[in-house]
């Protein structure tokens, strides 16, 4: 049976640093950048824990800024 993990694409140009993905998230798999900033100075949203990913689009929901995309990833 092939497995399917989620893959997080986020435009780190466009995010602004809400939050509102990171906390939509149910896996943990999203996290902010508390290092580093954009080119608006805004703290960007990254994949802290990628493997917990499951594809379930709830952070691109959220995104206000439509900045996220959610692909599946079908392992055989």
């Amino acid at each position: 049976m092939a497995k399917i993990h989620g893959a997080v694409v986020v435009n780190t140009e466009r995010c602004k640093g809400c939050n509102l993905c990171v906390v939509a998230c149910n896996f943990g798999v999203l996290d902010l950048q508390n290092k580093e900033v954009n080119n608006r100075g805004y703290h960007f949203a990254y994949m802290s824990a990628p493997e917990k990913c499951v594809g379930c689009q709830s952070c691109a929901l959220v995104c206000p800024d439509a900045c996220i995309e959610v692909y599946r990833v079908v392992e055989k």
